[in-house]
């Protein structure tokens, strides 16, 4: 399994000959200038959300890679209205499952509107299983009981948690939520992309450390190896 950071939330995730396209938000973040927006492909482009730090190049990159955009209903929807018609309705509690890997859509405690301030539906996360490995992109959310039960419900081999604090939850409540779901392997998002949001990635780093676990906060465009 292969993450490629392309910062904020965004992330490109390799499973094998499959890759995965997390919260598309390049163009319009300059700390992710360098990307080669232009050159990206994916197979499936998933989000979490509808806020525009997660969705805005959301419609051009569903026609550049020609990939099927999964998110809830609202936002597929929306999407249809904008003449992207490959996408995979889903909503919380759903599992959508390929030959290759499967995705299940949890619970998110956030809210949702879209760029044009029409209802985004409900915030997710998604748990993704393959031979690969088994993983959970958290998306925006406040630390909640919930994710006791994935924890329970599958090995996760690695997770993508917000630490930004602000909007999400912040660094002491994600290491809070990698007990929840018992996993000692985390990337961090959606942090340092705008001043509220701004940390100590060295305390940050230090906390999980002492805690006995790993925080991956990688630099935007390199990539990750599990």
């Amino acid at each position: 399994m292969t993450v490629k950071y392309l910062g904020h939330s965004c992330f490109l995730i390799g499973l094998g000959s499959k890759t995965l396209l997390f919260d598309p938000f390049i163009k319009p973040n300059p700390l992710a200038k360098d990307i080669d927006f232009g050159g990206l492909q994916t197979d499936l482009i998933l989000i979490s959300h509808g806020h525009h730090d997660h969705i805005a190049d959301g419609p051009e990159l569903a026609r550049q890679t020609q990939a099927p955009v999964l998110s809830n209903y609202e936002i597929c929807h929306w999407l249809n209205k904008q003449g992207i018609t490959s996408t995979i309705a889903m909503n919380i509690g759903g599992k959508w499952v390929q030959p290759e890997y499967s995705v299940k859509c949890v619970n998110a405690v956030h809210s949702s509107s879209l760029p044009d301030g029409t209802y985004g539906g409900n915030p997710m996360g998604f748990i993704v299983e393959s031979k690969f490995g088994n993983f959970y992109f958290a998306g925006d959310t406040a630390l909640t009981y919930d994710m006791k039960l994935i924890g329970e419900y599958r090995k996760i081999d690695v997770a993508l948690l917000p630490i930004g604090d602000h909007f999400t939850m912040g660094v002491d409540n994600a290491l809070i939520a990698s007990d929840f779901i018992n996993c000692n392997t985390i990337i961090g998002m959606h942090y340092n992309t705008f001043s509220p949001i701004q940390i100590s990635t060295e305390a940050a780093q230090l906390k999980f450390k002492a805690a006995g676990k790993t925080l991956h906060l990688p630099a935007i465009g390199s990539t990750l190896e599990f």
